[in-house]
């Protein structure tokens, strides 16, 4: 299965804050705050969604096609994405404009405040999935994470009128987008993602239910923390599989990005969708335990023997024929 991943590229600027954000909000003066952290560390890694999820799907050998915008300063980032089994044919350079950032704290509890600067992102409603599909000879399923709002539209909208399958996946966009924009995003794909504050963030802005949202989509794939994951298809018993034990939580950042990365792999492989969504969930476990979103290692003898302990012999072995 040829898979594309639309969505962000970027450089994440991570910062560890020692305190606990909650310490410093004062209730009644929320409407006018003003607050600097004093960070102790700051770690500057390669990140935004689509890169990220390209990356874990590279590692996992699906060799995916990574369909975004950058800027000149993307060169050694191409390189490191090349090397990690990411096709980056199609990542489109602007001529004038960075490579978007995301700068973000963390405080003790593994709370975030981020900001995002969208840069040259903004510059991926420019490419047309046509162009990409003819380079690679086919696409038979497209990631729509979250990019510049016209492009998540873009990309839609020519996914629908090319017959190609989508996946949506709103994440961080879904909080500047409305109702109507969401309904269109959504409606027809054969997966749509979120996690269980975006389950309900969904809800609220289409004004749609949970049961009409299952009409419109042909799998709803709800990421549930630490509790896992919950696959969901109208008129059928949902899907549940849980995490794996994990050694440390070093950094949630990309977990959820890493969580796509093995479930896309999982679909590619052909394996059913409990099995993916296991491998989504020990790729997710990898990433949590690194600080970073792209710095974990997936040497296969390290993962098959974490996944076997997490989901026995016969998941293993389904997964041990596929894993490059």
């Amino acid at each position: 299965m040829r898979i594309a991943v639309t969505g962000s590229i970027a450089t994440d600027h991570l910062m560890t804050f020692p305190g606990r954000f909650s310490d410093q909000l004062v209730a009644d003066q929320l409407h006018t705050v003003s607050l600097s952290f004093l960070v102790d560390q700051l770690d500057v890694r390669r990140g935004g969604v689509g890169a990220n999820i390209a990356f874990g799907m590279g590692q996992l050998g699906t060799r995916p096609v990574l369909v975004g915008a950058a800027g000149s300063d993307f060169g050694d980032y191409r390189a490191w994405l090349d090397r990690h089994g990411v096709d980056t044919g199609s990542v489109r350079i602007s001529e004038t404009l960075h490579t978007a950032r995301f700068v973000c704290t963390t405080d003790s509890d593994h709370n975030q405040i981020g900001s995002f600067y969208t840069g040259a992102m903004s510059e991926a409603r420019l490419i047309e999935l046509k162009t990409v599909a003819d380079r690679v000879g086919g696409l038979e399923l497209v990631l729509i994470g979250a990019d510049d709002p016209e492009a998540m539209l873009r990309h839609t909208e020519e996914c629908r009128s090319r017959n190609i399958p989508f996946a949506a996946d709103f994440s961080q966009q879904i909080a500047r987008m409305d109702g109507e924009e969401i309904r269109i995003l959504l409606d027809g794909a054969t997966y749509l993602f979120s996690n269980e504050y975006e389950k309900g963030l969904i809800e609220t802005k289409t004004g749609w239910t949970d049961e009409e949202i299952l009409s419109k989509v042909g799998h709803r794939v709800t990421t549930l923390g630490a509790r896992g994951v919950r696959i969901e298809r109208a008129g059928e018993d949902p899907v549940e599989v849980g995490t794996p034990d994990e050694e440390r939580k070093a950094d949630p950042t990309g977990v959820g990005d890493a969580f796509r990365a093995g479930f896309l792999s999982g679909l590619a492989w052909g394996v059913g969708l409990e099995r993916a969504a296991q491998v989504g969930c020990m790729l997710a476990t990898l990433v949590i335990e690194t600080v970073g979103t792209q710095e974990y290692r997936l040497l296969r003898g390290h993962f098959m023997e974490r996944f076997t302990k997490a989901y026995g012999d016969e998941a293993a072995a389904e997964v041990r024929a596929h894993l490059a």
